[in-house]
């Protein structure tokens, strides 16, 4: 019901700058969280940074200072500004949103996720 689409990903130097961007589509009634996850080869996917409807937002320690999450709610889409990239950084991200989709008179919650964008980081 709500596509989520990535873009962004790519192969960057350590000390390198990367942006990803996620864009949702379908019969969006509202969202109201969206992050941005990460899942490296043999670790389990952890979030790396959100933001609520009210734009309150939350880092994983090993990035704060260094990305900075945004949304644009009227596009219903949500960025991440990735600075001073780290080879541990490495790993596909999924972007993520929650919320609420129309149909008729109803409202039903949503929960997706995109299809992942690969960022590689070189040392």
């Amino acid at each position: 019901q709500v596509q989520l689409v990535e873009s962004g990903g790519g192969l960057v130097q350590a000390g390198g700058s990367l942006r990803l961007s996620c864009t949702a589509s379908g019969n969006i009634f509202n969202i109201d969280d969206m992050g941005w996850y990460r899942q490296a080869p043999g670790k389990q996917r952890e979030l790396v940074a959100g933001v609520s409807a009210t734009g309150d937002t939350k880092y994983a320690d090993s990035v704060q200072g260094r990305f900075t999450i945004s949304r644009d709610k009227a596009k219903n889409a949500v960025y991440l500004q990735m600075n001073s990239l780290k080879p541990e950084d490495t790993a596909v991200y999924y972007c993520k949103a929650d919320g609420a989709v129309q149909s008729g008179v109803v409202l039903s919650a949503f929960s997706s996720w995109g299809q992942g964008t690969q960022v590689t980081v070189s040392s």
